[in-house]
């Protein structure tokens, strides 16, 4: 097995995503107010996918010991380096979740519960208390559950394969259509940030992570079946969880209260 046929397996879940109803449904700056409200749980619990694979595969503790394997090390390196001290619309440097926050800031979604939810993270010590005591929809939790249970057995290649192919990558560019289409419609709402955010997650995602992500899969698995089988499972769950977050905020545009 190897990374094109586990492509090739994943991609029922992966046409589902792309060709799900949620995109129709948002229509107003309302609509994508709800829509960042969710997805940014999404934001939030990849970066701790890549700090779990960090601790993996390289040293994070001290006395410094030289990891297995220096082309792992590299790699996740340099994605973390990206992904949690990237350069903001305005050159100060900021991780991609802070970056995804402050644009929902700037174009009017709340924070509040997300604020809240972290807090409770932090007060509990404990992620899995956290989502069961959140009033988040229960789809969000159990895409939050499966992803901290992955994190929980502690399986590199496990983690790897959720990392890599449960976060889908055509999706952003549908969403930064989306955008674009609104600050057309919406002059008076400033997306720019959120622009911002999308354009550079495609960016890193085409040019770069992606295929490091890809690589880090195969030196993890190299001849291993059991672990190639691993990977399949783990991604098709992945995406299926994605797919019912993907419910979850569709479910919560449609049945937004209509403004009287």
């Amino acid at each position: 097995m190897n990374i094109s046929s586990i492509n090739q397996k994943i991609q029922p879940q992966k046409d589902v995503l792309l060709n799900h109803s949620l995109y129709g449904k948002v229509k107003s700056i309302d609509d994508l107010h709800h829509f960042l409200e969710s997805h940014v749980y999404a934001v939030w619990d990849f970066m701790s996918l890549l700090k779990a694979l960090q601790n993996k595969l390289t040293c994070t503790s001290t006395p410094w010991f030289a990891s297995a394997n220096p082309e792992t090390r590299y790699l996740i390196n340099e994605i973390v380096l990206a992904e949690e001290s990237d350069l903001t619309l305005d050159g100060k440097r900021l991780s991609h979740f802070e970056m995804y926050v402050d644009a929902m800031k700037d174009c009017g979604a709340q924070t509040l519960e997300l604020e809240a939810f972290l807090q409770n993270v932090i007060d509990t010590k404990n992620v899995f208390i956290a989502i069961k005591q959140s009033d988040l929809h229960p789809k969000i939790k159990e895409f939050l559950d499966f992803t901290f249970r992955v994190i929980e057995e502690g399986s590199a290649h496990k983690i790897a394969a959720a990392f890599t192919f449960g976060r889908e990558d055509l999706i952003p560019n549908m969403f930064t259509e989306i955008l674009k289409n609104f600050q057309k419609n919406f002059p008076e709402t400033d997306l720019s940030q959120l622009i911002y955010y999308f354009e550079r997650h495609i960016e890193l995602d085409a040019d770069e992570h992606g295929s490091m992500a890809m690589q880090m899969i195969t030196e993890l698995c190299l001849d291993d079946k059991e672990k190639w089988k691993d990977v399949e499972e783990i991604s098709i769950l992945a995406l299926e969880k994605r797919i019912g977050l993907w419910d979850a905020i569709e479910e919560k545009i449609v049945q937004k209260p209509e403004l009287v």
